[in-house]
């Protein structure tokens, strides 16, 4: 005697109608975003990547039997080795502990720089965009002007300036972050500003903002509460675009000497010092290029699968 085929769920039908708690669960934007973002099998590999050298640079100088500024002359130069995973450099320290420390300065410079400048450039553009008029030219004019500075130059001499005026105190390498920070986020907030002004100018305009305005709301409870809610979007995506970006110009100024300070390092240090001596130790160079190349490329695609992700057109397909 034959079994009987079961019957399908209706929810296992194409086109039958959802349950009731289906129905009663709905979705969200955030919802759909991170089913699109599940697909794209290369964000959730950078995703990965970031969350593993985030905890390395974290704790894994806390289970290392090596200092990142211990010298041992017995250990001088030494090529990858089960007791040195990536070497040693020309002092005998300990190139993997010292790029995980590198590592926390670089992805710190990044993440409190990219602060800094979202702060900046999302209260600059939500109060340009929602007020408009001459306002509104003042202020793009500022932006307008800003961006015709070099921006490299600016950053150094900014950087320069600063430290030279604050070396008198002498408040030590931890400042020479600070300086950083301050830097290159009063820089990076220009693009920010001008995104966040366009959504602003949109979003000002619709029935529930009005509602608001009809209701005695003040300017600015209504663009922080009501307005910049709905850009969160577009203002994630730019985010996770400019922390490598901020990096990026970390690394630079650290080449050039104008970044971290000794005793403290960053990624950018380490290629400067690995690059004087790549013919003789290349893995002074190559481990941490790669590392940071892979951490940049990873914070991309992440950006480029939230951008896929986040976009609404993309969810009424």
């Amino acid at each position: 005697m034959s079994t009987p085929a079961p019957v399908p769920s209706p929810a296992s039908v194409p086109g039958a109608p959802l349950s009731a708690t289906e129905l009663d669960r709905g979705s969200s934007l955030w919802r759909d975003a991170w089913l699109r973002l599940r697909k794209n099998k290369l964000a959730v590999f950078s995703i990965v990547v970031l969350i593993v050298v985030t905890l390395g640079c974290v704790f894994g100088p806390m289970f290392s039997p090596y200092s990142y500024e211990e010298m041992n002359w017995e250990d001088v130069s030494q090529a990858p080795s089960a007791h040195h995973w990536l070497g040693t450099d020309d002092t005998g320290r300990d190139m993997l502990v010292r790029q995980l420390i590198g590592g926390r300065i670089s992805l710190a410079v990044g993440l409190c720089a990219t602060v800094v400048a979202l702060v900046i450039g999302v209260s600059y553009g939500a109060i340009s965009g929602y007020f408009g008029g001459k306002l509104d030219a003042f202020m793009m004019r500022i932006v307008d002007i800003m961006y015709a500075l070099p921006f490299t130059i600016f950053v150094i001499l900014l950087t320069v300036f600063t430290r030279t005026i604050f070396t008198q105190y002498q408040l030590g390498p931890a400042f020479d972050i600070l300086i950083l920070f301050a830097a290159i986020g009063a820089v990076e907030w220009l693009t920010m500003a001008r995104i966040v002004r366009g959504q602003v100018m949109s979003i000002k305009k619709m029935e529930y903002i009005e509602a608001a305005r009809s209701l005695g709301y003040s300017p600015m409870r209504i663009i922080f509460r009501h307005i910049l809610p709905n850009t969160l979007g577009p203002i994630i995506v730019y985010t996770t675009l400019t922390i490598p970006a901020v990096m990026l110009l970390e690394a630079f100024l650290s080449y050039l000497g104008l970044g971290v300070q000794a005793p403290m390092i960053s990624w950018g240090s380490l290629i400067q010092d690995g690059q004087t001596k790549m013919e003789e130790f290349p893995w002074l160079l190559f481990f941490p290029a790669g590392i940071f190349s892979l951490t940049l490329f990873s914070l991309n695609f992440l950006g480029d699968g939230l951008r896929d992700a986040l976009d609404v057109r993309a969810s009424k397909d």
